[in-house]
């Protein structure tokens, strides 16, 4: 305000501050850009199933699995505490944390990651057409190994009552399911493989036997580089601060990012996409259900400039299709549909002090010929144009050669 008579403050001190207030507004905008920079740069982003960044679960659970080198994934599975069998330089690492395709996203480096019980819950009914309501049994084949796991499992697939029994095979719970090599296909294995068991009315009683079987797929990512100085950094961390280790790790940012790089991106989609759609062939038969690509957000994203960013079209029953620009979408195109689910890692830890939970985003229906068409038709024509007169090639060797040459 001023005051009759007083001449107010002197033109040198308006600059004063106004330069005072340039400083301080240009310290906040780097500051801001140096967070913003820290964001993005690779970290693990989940150790030994919780959060360590950007946000850090701070619960007795997120710490007694950490002091203990538990994986909670693989203990849900196993029914029993189970360690993490990674080997010492990636003990733990769940998920890297990175902005490689623009904003921070949380890429799957294990894929005991995605043994999430909601998450194979729904794809299993997605498969064998079991609505979303209802209750099914799915164990392990390895569980078999307890008898009164094996009687309950007999039990309930005699009674007409109960709900559907599954049986599951993985890496460490009871194998992969492979194909052997021959002179004429490749060997391939299934990361997952689920089969259905029934009642056998042919033959004695209480006799079971396998109906259909589905197989899910897991994308992981390759990374640049080790996990061992941003892994010891948390060690490190935990031994030292062991009860205020989560607020030591929202502290220091940069000791879950020390030397951490980035996902292999080049080699995410050539890596997978063989193996994907001749999985996709193989189980479009009768004994199969089917087959269902499970694939985290950013490696989805990742993928799509190798599909030509195709049209991801709703068809208003909760599921997707997929289409090349501009063309419209035939439902009746796919009848034995395979399915991608594209899903992602909750950006908070919960209440609750469990890992952090998955959720599904995209529920898309496709099959091998729709991928085909827009990997390597519609994007090769998008790189390098429709006729000769936009070929892309053709007007990087004319741009190349006219620094030296007059060139028609």
């Amino acid at each position: 305000m001023t005051v009759p008579g007083d001449p107010g403050p002197s033109r040198g001190t308006q600059r004063a501050v106004e330069r005072e207030e340039r400083a301080a507004h240009q310290a906040a905008e780097r500051v801001a850009a140096a967070q913003q920079r820290e964001l993005l740069r690779p970290h693990v982003a989940e150790w030994f199933g919780h959060r360590v960044f950007p946000a850090v679960a701070s619960g007795a659970q997120a710490r007694a699995d950490q002091l203990s080198q538990t994986c909670p994934f693989l203990s849900r599975v196993a029914e029993r505490t189970t360690q993490c069998i990674k080997s010492e330089n990636s003990k733990g690492v769940c998920t890297i944390s990175a902005g490689s395709n623009g904003p921070r996203q949380d890429w799957l480096v294990c894929p005991h990651r995605a043994l999430d019980d909601v998450l194979l819950d729904t794809m299993v009914k997605r498969l064998f057409g079991i609505a979303p309501d209802v209750k099914v049994g799915i164990i392990p084949v390895t569980n078999l190994a307890v008898p009164a796991v094996r009687d309950r499992l007999v039990e309930a697939v005699q009674n007409p009552a109960a709900p559907r029994q599954f049986i599951t095979f993985q890496q460490y719970f009871g194998g992969e399911i492979s194909l052997p090599r021959s002179p004429a296909s490749p060997e391939l294995s299934f990361d997952a493989t689920v089969v259905e068991v029934v009642a056998d009315p042919d033959g004695p009683e209480n006799a079971v036997r396998l109906d259909r079987y589905g197989v899910i797929e897991m994308q992981t990512t390759d990374t640049h580089g080790s996990y061992r100085h941003a892994v010891e950094a948390l060690r490190s961390a935990l031994d030292l601060h062991g009860s205020d280790f989560a607020e030591q790790i929202a502290a220091h940012p940069e000791w879950p990012g020390r030397r951490v790089e980035g996902p292999n991106i080049s080699n995410v989609f050539k890596r997978t996409f063989y193996q994907v759609m001749f999985k996709f062939q193989i189980t479009k038969r009768s004994s199969s259900a089917g087959c269902i690509l499970a694939l985290p957000r950013p490696v989805w994203d990742s993928w799509l400039p190798f599909l030509g960013n195709p049209q991801i079209v709703n068809m208003g029953d909760g599921t997707h299709q997929l289409a090349a620009p501009g063309e419209m979408v035939d439902a009746s195109s796919i009848p034995v549909p395979s399915w991608i689910y594209v899903f992602d890692v909750d950006d908070e830890p919960p209440a609750s002090g469990g890992p952090t939970p998955i959720d599904v985003d995209l529920i898309i229906a496709t099959d091998s010929p729709t991928l085909s068409r827009l990997a390597l038709e519609v994007a090769p024509t998008n790189a390098i144009g429709d006729s000769q007169d936009d070929d892309t090639v053709l007007l990087a060797l004319h741009r190349r050669v006219g620094q030296f040459l007059a060139v028609g």
